[in-house]
């Protein structure tokens, strides 16, 4: 718990920052996004499973994936997103739901393998959250301008990427339960 509250202060903060008279000044509040959070979707019901490796599979969340979609609305509930970026898969649509509910926005379904996923997210404005995977959150990364390769592993669903826009953009990296 004493994590998640240190995280929520620094998402406030960095919020805060970006949204500033300075940021403002620098050409950040008349362009792309000023904060672009990236998460990948929350644990699927069948993982572990063969077919979570099948062609196509589409699952739902699991038990544990729809309380870490519920741990993200908290946690984002006040981030002051314009957009919310989603796959077109369940899970990924699943992870965004409740915090698209919680600030009345709705989701935008772009598909994973779309080249222009990253042209979108650059292009949309204000803070933005991008639902992805872990094979597709890196490219995104990189298409911000972030140099220092992002690799997630087939097992991790706790990374909250946030990418902060700028001159020269900065990436931090925590984790959420």
């Amino acid at each position: 718990m004493k994590r998640y509250v240190v995280a929520v202060w620094l998402v406030v903060a960095l919020v805060a920052v970006a949204g500033s008279p300075a940021r403002a000044a620098e050409g950040q509040g008349t362009g792309g996004p000023e904060i672009v959070f990236l998460v990948r979707h929350a644990e699927r019901a069948d993982e572990g499973m063969a077919a979570a490796k099948a062609p196509g599979a589409d699952p739902e969340l699991s038990q544990a994936g729809r309380a870490r979609a519920d741990a993200l609305a908290a946690m984002l509930k006040d981030a002051k997103l314009s957009s919310i970026f989603v796959t077109e898969y369940k899970r990924t649509r699943d992870t965004a739901q409740p915090l698209a509910k919680a600030i009345g926005l709705a989701t935008v379904t772009i598909n994973a393998n779309d080249s222009r996923l990253i042209q979108t997210v650059t292009a949309a404005t204000g803070n933005v959250l991008v639902v992805g995977h872990s094979n597709t959150l890196p490219e995104v990364i990189k298409g911000l301008g972030i140099t220092e390769p992002v690799s997630i592993a087939e097992g991790d669903y706790d990374n909250l990427f946030v990418v902060i826009k700028g001159e020269k953009p900065s990436l931090l990296r925590l984790h959420y339960r």
